[in-house]
């Protein structure tokens, strides 16, 4: 009697022990499915991460490297030609005053969306700085003696 109705058992019907053994196959697969979905994840969030800090740190380095070149500029010129030293100056505070009211301006712009985006249209007004290399090429005409 006991054979018939295990024979029974696995010929008429489904068995929890078949049921576990399809179950437990799918969940380790979505298991494998979101581990890897989450490891591509974390991969993108750090590729993107690291692209920031990189573009942050060119721009910090560029920045920096730009206003070392000033100052022994600023230097150089006075020890050599203190007279140019004045005007130069005043060219670099106008140029970097301008420049920083339209970094600011620009910061406050939405973000572009597309490349036609990029193109500025209109350039910004550069009036002052441009009086100020003028009035500096003048001073330094005059210091090799030159006239304009």
């Amino acid at each position: 009697m006991a054979v018939i109705a295990a024979a029974q058992a696995t010929d008429g019907g489904w068995t929890w022990a078949q049921t576990a053994a399809l179950i437990v196959p799918c969940i380790a697969l979505f298991g494998a499915y979101l581990t890897y979905i989450l490891n591509q994840r974390a991969v993108r969030r750090e590729r993107r991460a690291k692209t920031f800090a990189e573009a942050l740190r060119q721009l910090t380095d560029e920045v920096s490297a730009l206003l070392a070149r000033m100052a022994f500029h600023q230097a150089w010129l006075q020890i050599e030609a203190s007279a140019v030293a004045g005007p130069y100056a005043t060219l670099v505070a106008t140029t970097r005053a301008e420049a920083g009211a339209q970094m600011s301006l620009a910061w406050d712009q939405p973000p572009i969306t597309t490349d036609s985006g990029m193109n500025l249209g209109v350039p910004y007004p550069q009036d002052q700085s441009n009086s100020a290399r003028a009035i500096c090429i003048e001073v330094m005409r005059r210091h090799l003696g030159e006239r304009s």
